[in-house]
């Protein structure tokens, strides 16, 4: 069984930074031949895109809202793919997922319905 596990998740001050990653267990091949994908959901709001890393690529995507403050990263050694967020904003609060698609070498990209596996979400809150 494919299953996600988000971590890293807590309370900061706005300015502050976070890592926040997402180890993939039940894989038969490694997590850098899938492309990963991070959302977000604030309060009362619908899920967002955040970033995404297409398999075989280094160039990750990102959504407006936190293009050059967030970066995304493949660990091949800890099967992990990580969100590190810069310069937090009281916005950015949120639960946080990362999900995969069911097969090697789609790349949904911003379209949250190409993803199937999803994890359970970490929660990241900003002070002002």
């Amino acid at each position: 069984q494919v299953h996600l596990v988000e971590s890293g998740g807590g309370l900061v001050q706005a300015g502050d930074s976070l890592r926040l990653s997402c180890a993939v267990y039940g894989l038969t091949t490694h997590l850098r031949l899938y492309s990963t994908g991070w959302f977000r959901r604030r309060p009362g709001k619908e899920r967002e895109f955040v970033g995404a890393i297409n398999w075989g690529s280094d160039m990750p995507d990102y959504g407006d809202s936190v293009k050059c403050r967030f970066t995304i990263s493949r660990d091949n050694a800890r099967n992990a793919v990580d969100l590190q967020m810069n310069s937090l904003k009281p916005e950015d609060a949120a639960v946080y997922y990362c999900a995969l698609p069911t097969r090697v070498t789609d790349a949904p990209g911003r379209d949250e319905n190409g993803y199937f596996y999803w994890g359970q979400g970490t929660q990241v809150t900003v002070s002002s």
